[in-house]
C-alpha cells in the first residue's frame, strides 16, 4: 500500500508531461501538413540524395 504514494504521483507526472509534449506539438505546428508527408514518399528522391537501396 505504501507503494502507492510514489506510484500515483510518478503517473499524475508523467500523464502532465505527455500531455505538455502533445500541447507543444500541436502549438508549434507539427501536425499542421499530414497529407504531403504521407505523398513525399511517391516522389523521386532529389539530386545529391544518398541513395538507398532495399537489395541486401
Amino acid at each position: 500500500m505504501d507503494i502507492l504514494f510514489l506510484l500515483v504521483p510518478v503517473s499524475v507526472a508523467l500523464a502532465l508531461a505527455v500531455m505538455g509534449l502533445l500541447a507543444w506539438a500541436v502549438g508549434s505546428g507539427q501536425f499542421e501538413d499530414m497529407e504531403s508527408e504521407g505523398a513525399r514518399i511517391f516522389e523521386p528522391p532529389e539530386k545529391g540524395a544518398a541513395a538507398v537501396s532495399a537489395d541486401k
